[in-house]
């Protein structure tokens, strides 16, 4: 029945009228290109997000129209995030680690119709620009460097809005509208496109702000370590809007000094974070003991891959903060779990906790959860294995011009995340592997997630990876690739006797080769596809008789 209640539409644009009305004075802090500290309000930003709206309009951008974003954190990239879909348009960001190739196909797909790009970052623009047909204006922001040149059609960003009248954010919106999209990494295949609303955005607001997830309150100051090019940053520019959070962006300089310069300077308080960019801020922390004072931390949030025990132990060593454990993706805005403990678990001893607070953790209110495999759904029983599947009102239910993608999701409306998991009778997800990942010997699964959670807890490990490589008679067996800690020393056979307490003897890796650096996603991801390409002949190029392990002799059964 309609009626009852208020059709009082989940905007962008109401997150962006009550910090305007509220929170005016908060403070936005970011660093430039040069090293410099840039200070500024929501006030001031969201006046300057209303004339950029102006100016985008007076240049024929309309609703629904993509906006891209070729850009570092900064107050410039918080503008086009606000003004963009307050206007009516869809914020498109463009990942910059990307492939040229990639850029060009995604900015093609999308439609993109304006791009918005960091001076710094042209002669990156410049490699895919010509290959998008769509493109009608280029917006530069900041001076170029000297050996970069915008052509003669760019327009500057300052001089564009300077000149621009505010846009008043009235004419009414539907929150069902596009208001931002994103697309995949593309580990396997193109890149995928998602398409976000206004509602779902304001709803994912919201749960970050919940207290039982608790990363984003007014009285916080929010560090996004986390790209405003992936997942929409996580979705902390829009919470912190909704909170009126101070927020602090770190530019370009993601270098673990300047990061923490800016959590000692701006006394942050969350900061958010893959496990790759804290892993080096504490190996550098270690290294300079009392040059950063980082007290006022109380959360690290990290995601997008495994969390380990050792990361979650190291935070609150060193900087009196737990590290919160959290799982999302693209396609789920990207918040879906968050690893918070319950009431019960608090009462639990040091060890269970950790356990605890090393898996995914449970879903978020409002994000459905369950689990299938061959046999069907799978019992909430901590062992029972299948493929992760959710629904709720910030997940993807397609993705953008792509019907051959129709196979990820189920019937009855779930989408399919490709993680294998165990669910346990309190709804803790404990990821197992990625579908792709999970390494298959014997007929029975092997975990490297696990497996590489293990081998970072050792202290000589900096980082690990596991892989399946295939084998002439189990199937595949796995290879771990381990990259050592500088000044530490460590043996294939010394960790294989670190790993035997905790696995089975079959689970033990064939082999464990050291390496300088593992290879990369774009987003800090372990790139698992290279490694399994660089080892899939590793057991035709070596004498099996010297290098394979006696585990890999026994049976897996």
């Amino acid at each position: 029945m309609r009626g009852l209640m208020m059709d009082y539409q989940l905007t962008v644009p109401s997150l962006v009228r009550r910090a305007e009305t509220l929170h005016a004075r908060k403070e936005i802090v970011d660093r430039q290109p040069d090293g410099s500290i840039h200070r500024t309000t929501y006030g001031v930003l969201l006046n300057r997000a209303r004339r950029l709206a102006g100016a985008l309009q007076a240049l024929g951008v309309h609703p629904g129209d993509r906006v891209a974003t070729f850009c570092w954190n900064h107050h410039q990239h918080l503008e086009v995030y606000y003004g963009v879909p307050s206007m009516g348009a869809v914020l498109h960001t463009l990942n910059i680690r990307l492939h040229p190739d990639d850029l060009a196909f995604i900015a093609q797909h999308a439609g993109a119709r304006v791009v918005i790009v960091d001076a710094v970052l042209l002669g990156v623009f410049e490699k895919f620009r010509d290959r998008v047909s769509t493109i009608e204006h280029v917006i530069v922001v900041g001076a170029p460097p000297a050996d970069t040149a915008t052509r003669p059609v760019d327009i500057d960003y300052e001089t564009l809005i300077a000149g621009a009248s505010p846009h008043d954010f009235d004419a009414p919106l539907d929150e069902w509208q596009a208001a931002a999209m994103c697309y995949t990494s593309g580990t396997t295949g193109k890149p995928r496109g998602v398409v976000y609303t206004h509602r779902s955005i304001v709803l994912h607001a919201l749960g970050l702000g919940l207290a039982d997830i608790d990363l984003m309150r007014e009285s916080d100051t929010a560090m996004a370590i986390v790209p405003m090019y992936h997942a929409n940053a996580w979705g902390t520019p829009y919470s912190a809007l909704m909170c009126g959070t101070k927020q602090v962006l770190p530019g370009p300089r993601l270098d673990p000094a300047s990061l923490l310069e800016l959590l000692a300077s701006e006394r942050v308080t969350v900061a958010f974070g893959v496990p790759t960019v804290w892993t080096a801020v504490f190996e550098f922390f270690d290294r300079h003991p009392g040059a950063y004072d980082v007290s006022a931390l109380r959360a690290a949030a990290s995601g997008g891959t495994a969390v380990p025990p050792a990361m979650l132990r190291g935070c609150e060593q060193r900087f009196g903060a737990p590290m919160i454990h959290l799982w999302g993706m693209t396609e789920t805005s990207p918040l879906g779990s968050c690893a918070r403990l319950t009431e019960e678990l608090q009462q639990a001893d040091a060890d269970t906790q950790l356990a605890y607070r090393a898996m995914q953790g449970w879903p978020v209110p409002l994000i459905e959860i369950r689990a299938r495999n061959d046999a069907g759904l799978v019992p909430w029983d901590a062992t029972s294995m299948g493929e992760l599947e959710v629904r709720g009102p910030w997940v993807a239910a397609s993705y953008y011009n792509a019907p051959e993608t129709a196979d990820r999701f189920t019937d009855d409306g779930w989408f399919l995340t490709g993680d294998i998991v165990t669910i346990d009778p309190r709804g803790y997800i404990r990821i197992v592997d990625r579908a792709k990942d999970v390494i298959k010997s014997g007929g029975e699964w092997v975990s490297s997630v696990a497996l590489e959670s293990a081998l970072a807890a050792h202290p000589a490990v900096l980082e690990a990876a596991v892989v399946g490589v295939p084998h002439p008679h189990w199937d595949e067996r796995p290879v771990a690739i381990v990259v050592r800690r500088e000044g530490r020393t460590c043996t294939p056979d010394s960790l294989r006797d670190f790993l035997s307490p905790s696995f089975p003897k079959w689970w033990l890796p064939d082999a464990i080769e050291f390496v300088d650096a593992l290879p990369k996603t774009t987003t800090g991801k372990i790139l698992k596809r290279a490694l399994r390409d660089e080892y899939a002949t590793y057991y035709t190029r070596c004498a099996a008789a010297a290098l394979v392990a006696p585990a890999a002799r026994a049976s897996p059964a």
